[in-house]
C-alpha cells in the first residue's frame, strides 16, 4: 500500500472540513474581486452623480450611492483591494520581525533569548490599538503608513510562537546529528529546524490578516486611516455614520463586508490549523 505524503493527507482532511472549505472559499472570492475590480465595478470608485446623490439600492445602483453620488458597489469592490493589501503587507511585516526574533532566542538561548522575551513582555504590555493610534498621531496617515505600522506593532505573537517551536525542534535528533557533522548555525536554522517550524506560523499570519482588516477598518473608519477619496470599507462606515437616520446602507454593507471578510479569514485559519495538528492524524 502506497502511503500517502504529508500534503495528500492534509488535504484530504481540509476538504472534510466544511467551515474551512467556507472560509478558502470566501478568501478566493475577495482575491478575485480585488485583482479584477474593473471587471466586476459598473462605475469607478470616485465618479460622481450629481443626480443620484444618497440613493437608496436600486436597479442601476444595486447597493445605493454616498453623499456625493458615488456608486458604493464600486467603491466596495475597490475597497477589498485596499483591505487585501493592508492585511498581506502589514501581516508580511509582522510575521517577517516575529520570526527573526523568535528564531534567534529559540536556537541560541541565553541571555539574547531572555532580552528578546523581556522586550516582548514589554511590547505587550502596551495596547496595541492604542501603540498604532500613538504612532499615527505623529507620521502622515497614508495606506503605506498604515501597513507598517500594523506590521510593526503586530509581531510579539509570532516572535513567542517561533521561539516555541524553535526550542523544540533544535532538540530533535535529526538537528542534532546536523550540528555533530559540523553544520553551521545557518544551515541548520534554515534548513533542519524552521522548514519543520512554519506550519503554526502559516496559521498565525492567516489569522492576523483578519486582525489586521479590522484594525485598517477601524483606523479609516476614525478618519486616521485610508484617506478619502481612496475608497476603503472603514471610510465608507464613516459615511454611514454621519447619514445614519437617511442612508442606512453605507453602514450595513460595508460592516458585513467586514464581517464576511474577517470569518472568512478565521474560518480558514482554522482548518489549517486543524489539517496540520498532529493530534488528528
Amino acid at each position: 500500500m502506497k502511503k500517502e505524503s504529508l500534503s495528500t493527507l492534509f488535504w484530504d482532511r481540509f476538504k472534510r472540513n466544511s467551515l474551512a472549505v467556507s472560509g478558502g472559499v470566501i478568501v478566493i472570492c475577495l482575491f478575485v474581486l480585488a485583482i479584477l475590480a474593473p471587471l466586476f465595478s459598473p462605475f469607478g470608485p470616485n465618479d460622481i452623480d450629481r443626480n443620484a446623490i444618497l440613493m437608496p439600492p436600486d436597479f442601476r445602483h444595486p447597493l445605493g450611492t454616498d453623499d456625493l453620488g458615488r456608486d458604493v458597489l464600486s467603491r466596495m469592490i475597490y475597497g477589498a483591494r485596499i483591505s487585501l493589501a493592508v492585511g498581506f503587507v502589514a501581516v508580511g511585516i509582522a510575521t517577517l520581525i516575529g520570526i527573526a526574533l523568535g528564531a534567534v532566542a529559540g536556537y541560541y538561548g541565553g541571555w539574547i533569548e531572555r532580552l528578546i522575551m523581556r522586550f516582548i513582555d514589554i511590547m505587550l504590555t502596551i495596547p496595541t490599538f492604542f501603540l498604532i493610534l500613538a504612532v499615527i498621531a505623529f507620521v502622515e496617515p497614508s495606506i503605506w503608513n498604515i501597513m507598517i505600522v500594523i506590521g510593526l506593532t503586530g509581531w510579539m505573537g509570532v516572535a513567542r510562537l517561533v521561539r516555541a517551536e524553535f526550542l523544540s525542534v533544535k532538540e530533535r535528533d535529526y538537528v542534532l546529528a546536523a550540528r555533530a557533522l559540523g553544520a553551521s548555525d545557518i544551515r541548520i536554522i534554515f534548513r533542519h529546524v524552521m522548514i519543520n517550524s512554519m506550519a503554526p506560523v502559516l496559521v498565525s499570519a492567516v489569522l492576523g490578516i483578519a486582525g489586521a482588516v479590522l484594525v485598517e477598518s477601524a483606523l479609516s473608519f476614525l478618519g486616521i486611516g485610508v484617506q478619502p477619496p481612496t475608497p476603503s470599507w472603514g471610510n465608507i462606515l464613516t459615511l454611514g455614520k454621519d447619514n445614519i437616520e437617511i442612508a442606512w446602507w453605507l453602514s450595513v454593507f460595508p460592516g458585513l463586508a467586514i464581517l464576511i471578510t474577517v470569518l472568512g479569514y478565521n474560518l480558514l485559519g482554522e482548518g489549517i490549523r486543524d489539517s496540520i495538528d498532529p493530534r488528528l492524524r
